[in-house]
């Protein structure tokens, strides 16, 4: 689980974005860093226990992403992100295909995973994928319980027109229009400092397990 303070710090974060006020509170910073990293760590087992591709061993230091923004081609020059974040793969952040995700913000946290925004050639091995074998794609992304807890895929990131190669009246257009691949779950702060976080975090991560098998079998 984590603990209050550290959303403490990120409020701290969101309300004065400036190098002035983070280098005051590295102290801050430097405590919740760790709780988070304590999270990742105790989440990696998890993970690794119902999917092999993670291993047990894998280092939380490389799925903590950084807190800094890189600000040199955006408009947007606040210095630090206002959340933490843990990715999962075999490589940590650096995905190599699909990735489990835990967003950590007070006000918008969230569990997620799948592919965001795969490249050209992924992403035509994906749409593949589910023009071969769209039954079982449909009985993953349309079962109750990943309906109930995710809501289905995420269709924020989705073409305005027909993917070239398919028909409009394809039976599984609305899937083969996402650019993006992903599911994710709404959190709350209570549920990331209560002593069962981990517990519901894992049980959480594994609904996803058979979209990610999915997808990786796709880009393999």
């Amino acid at each position: 689980m984590l603990q209050p303070a550290t959303f403490q710090f990120l409020q701290g974060v969101k309300e004065n974005n400036s190098r002035d006020w983070f280098l005051e509170h590295k102290a801050l910073f430097e405590v919740a860093k760790q709780d988070v990293l304590d999270l990742a760590k105790q989440l990696i087992p998890g993970i690794a226990a119902f999917d092999p591709t993670i291993p047990a061993d894998l280092d939380p230091k490389i799925c903590v992403m950084r807190i800094y923004r890189d600000v040199r081609f955006t408009k947007d020059k606040r210095p630090y992100k206002e959340n933490f974040a843990i990715a999962i793969s075999a490589k940590g952040k650096n995905f190599d295909g699909p990735g489990y995700y835990l967003h950590i913000h007070p006000e918008n946290a969230f569990l997620a995973g799948g592919c965001w925004m795969p490249q050209p050639d992924e992403l035509k091995a994906i749409r593949q994928e589910i023009d071969y074998n769209g039954d079982e794609f449909r009985s993953i992304v349309k079962d109750p319980e990943f309906e109930r807890y995710f809501g289905g895929l995420n269709t924020t990131e989705t073409l305005k027109t027909v993917p070239k190669g398919y028909e409009a009246d394809h039976p599984d257009i609305h899937w083969l229009k996402l650019k993006s691949f992903t599911a994710d779950h709404a959190l709350s702060v209570d549920d990331l400092v209560k002593a069962a976080a981990v517990q519901n975090l894992v049980a959480g991560f594994q609904k996803l397990y058979p979209f990610m098998c999915f997808l990786r079998n796709a880009l393999s």
